[in-house]
């Protein structure tokens, strides 16, 4: 199983990205999947997240600016961000779990200057 994110980059505050994470299996196969991101000197931190159920959620910290979301090709997870700050800029992380076992793609990185 392997997850490829991409999308990452330098913006201003206030812009948007999106990021990208391609899943060689299909993303159903996937008990939740979601986005982490680090910053520099800090922890591994959840962003969203959600499940093959169908629910999703995302940290108080990026509620109502970021979205998490699939794509229709089945084989693809998405995060929109907007309204970016300067500490959002993290190596973002694109996760899933089968079962017990997660599974992590490269990281990317986002950048936010004011």
């Amino acid at each position: 199983v392997q997850l490829q994110a991409s999308g990452g980059g330098s913006v201003q505050a206030g812009g948007s990205l999106r990021l990208s994470c391609a899943a060689s299996i299909t993303i159903g196969s996937f008990n939740i999947m979601g986005w982490y991101r680090q910053a520099p000197g800090k922890q591994r931190e959840l962003v969203c997240t959600f499940t093959s159920g169908g629910s999703s959620n995302c940290a108080d910290s990026v509620k109502g600016r970021f979205t998490i979301s699939r794509g229709n090709d089945k084989h693809t997870v998405y995060a929109q961000m907007s309204d970016l700050k300067p500490e959002d800029t993290a190596v973002y992380y694109c996760n899933g779990f089968i079962g017990v076992k997660g599974y992590w793609g490269q990281g990317t990185l986002v950048t936010v200057s004011s």
